[in-house]
């Protein structure tokens, strides 16, 4: 068994994945083999005499969770104690639902856990004792759970690993009476393990994922002058910095004004283009966003001082719907930004330099309550 997990785990490894890319709801078909062993028994089992195959059908309902439908196909063989050459064959049909949940979506390779409950049929040739008829049409409730990885083999087909326990509720199960061994949280009837090895066709899928995109549609650019950037920071802005987030947060000088300057996100003249330093800055913004769901904001564009009040009102306004669209797009919902545009109102930079200018030509978040 320890060889078999072993080459499980390098087929796994080895294999050529592609990048990953959630998606919030999405529909797949799985099927593969499956090597069984009994955990909790009085039997001695014949591992390369027991296998099995499965079938399934799984919904996806959010990057993480889902639920799965699955339906196993088991021949279990073992022997009597002292007796190897008597075969105890139990064959099994069983339908599960299982709850299922992905540790790390947005990669190639991802973990997930399941649980489950569901009934299994099953009948056992005894040909150890011929004085007993045979078990046949017999049922029992199961629950299982199970650890497994999905390797993405491409947009659509992964390859799956899973191995799992799975408790039954008879102590007959195996085809002899009484248990010995250990079962899900100590339950004393039969239990065994079982190994899949198969794939999983995605043969629908809902709208992609934001969580994976936060960095999405960024385009390396020219190297950000970070040196730049701090002397412009300490020559016009003497507020308090808070550097893990790469914004500056304003020192109110009355009331509850509560406003963060992304410094960094800055625009050119008379445009709403947002320049190319500007994007790690939004990012950060969006991940503070994502881990403060009830945090609401307005966002504040703002213009230099060159050219008509109307004319900067209209191009601050715009800049300020420039970095919404990044945001929803990101993930955020739209309900929880508001965007107005104040021209040159509120300088914090000098407008009679070029350097100046630039500082105004910003956008700002007030937090709301």
């Amino acid at each position: 068994m320890k060889k078999l997990f072993t080459l499980l785990t390098v087929v796994l490894l080895s294999t050529t994945l592609v990048r990953a890319q959630a998606v919030q709801d999405s529909w797949a078909l799985g099927f593969g083999g499956s090597i069984l062993n009994f955990t909790s028994s009085n039997i001695e089992i014949k591992a390369l005499k027991s296998f099995g195959g499965y079938f399934s059908l799984q919904r996806n309902f959010t990057e993480h969770t889902g639920l799965r439908l699955g339906l196993d196909f088991m021949s279990i063989v073992g022997s009597p104690l002292g007796d190897p050459n008597v075969d105890i064959t139990t064959t099994s049909l069983a339908g599960h639902l299982d709850l299922i949940y992905y540790f790390m979506p947005c990669e190639s390779f991802s973990p997930f856990m399941t649980v489950g409950v569901g009934q299994n049929f099953y009948s056992v040739d005894n040909s150890a004792d011929p004085t007993k008829s045979d078990l046949e049409n017999l049922v029992a409730v199961q629950v299982g759970f199970s650890l497994g990885a999905e390797a993405n083999l491409s947009d659509t087909w992964k390859l799956k690993g899973e191995i799992g326990g799975y408790q039954v509720g008879r102590s007959d199960f195996d085809g002899s009476e009484g248990t010995e061994g250990y079962g899900l949280l100590g339950a004393n009837s039969d239990a065994y393990m079982k190994m899949d090895l198969g794939l999983n066709w995605y043969f629908s899928k809902g709208e992609e994922s934001k969580i994976c995109q936060l960095y999405g549609g960024i385009e390396q650019q020219d190297p950000v002058d970070h040196e730049r950037l701090e002397n412009i920071i300490i020559k016009h802005i003497p507020r308090e910095v808070v550097k893990e987030v790469v914004v500056t947060k304003e020192v109110p000088s009355s009331g509850n004004d509560d406003r963060m300057l992304l410094m960094g996100a800055n625009f050119a003249f008379n445009s709403n283009r947002l320049k190319p330093e500007g994007y790690p800055i939004l990012y950060h913004a969006a991940k503070i966003m994502h881990q403060n769901p009830n945090m609401n904001i307005e966002i504040q564009g703002y213009s230099d001082a060159i050219g008509s009040e109307k004319a900067n009102k209209n191009v601050s306004l715009k800049r300020a719907e420039t970095v919404k669209n990044y945001l929803v797009a990101r993930g955020i919902s739209a309900s929880r930004i508001s965007t107005v545009g104040l021209g040159a109102a509120n300088p914090i930079g000098d407008n009679k330099d070029a350097s100046g200018r630039a500082m105004n030509r910003r956008i700002e978040f007030k937090v709301l309550d």
